[in-house]
């Protein structure tokens, strides 16, 4: 069977931080992977805006609780569910993601770890180095042909590692610095492109 690995936020539900900074004003955190290339700069600064301005993990827990996923991204992963085998691969952190993993039918997923202490963010701890590359190589090593979708600069090893990759609404700054990889728009394109690729379907 065929193995699909696809970024959460970007792909399947909106931005996180997007939605905290909505709530607090604070346009730093609209700032991701599409923006900032070194994924640890990038939450180092997260977490010292969220401390200085005193938010808390509930604060967190209670924005990501009232997000919705993407308009047709349920269809697509059960779609997906029943043609492949499927997981979640994300920069995101399980703490921060569950309510809406759960509105997603709680697919399997593999992400990082927040540290929280008496409901502050406290840091982070990554997985592994290069994560996402090597999850794409762990299931290679089992004799899977594997696809990848993703948004952003931290997604580019998955999809160059992958047996497919493909952009998932990437910006037009890095789908011209990778040009060879395939970009599509929609979810209804992204299975389409699958569909071609794949001999199970």
């Amino acid at each position: 069977m065929e193995y699909l690995c696809l970024d959460l936020e970007g792909v399947l539900v909106p931005e996180i931080w997007a939605e905290v900074a909505k709530h607090t004003g604070e346009e730093k955190f609209n700032l991701t992977t599409q923006d900032i290339k070194d994924y640890s700069e990038l939450m180092d600064m997260r977490m010292e805006l969220v401390n200085s301005m005193n938010i808390s993990m509930s604060d967190i827990n209670n924005l990501v609780a009232n997000m919705e996923p993407f308009e047709g991204s349920l269809d697509f992963l059960n779609w997906a569910r029943d043609n492949f085998q499927v997981t979640i691969v994300s920069d995101s952190f399980y703490e921060l993601v569950w309510p809406l993993i759960r509105k997603l039918g709680t697919p399997n997923m593999v992400c990082h770890h927040l540290e929280i202490v008496d409901d502050k963010l406290k840091g982070y701890k990554l997985r592994q180095s290069e994560n996402k590359k090597k999850v794409i190589q762990t299931l290679k090593s089992l004799k899977f042909k594997v696809f990848a979708s993703g948004d952003s600069y931290n997604d580019i090893q998955m999809l160059k590692e992958a047996d497919f990759g493909v952009f998932f609404q990437a910006p037009n700054h890095i789908r011209q610095e990778f040009p060879e990889i395939v970009g599509v728009e929609s979810h209804k394109e992204l299975k389409e492109a699958l569909i071609e690729q794949s001999n199970f379907i």
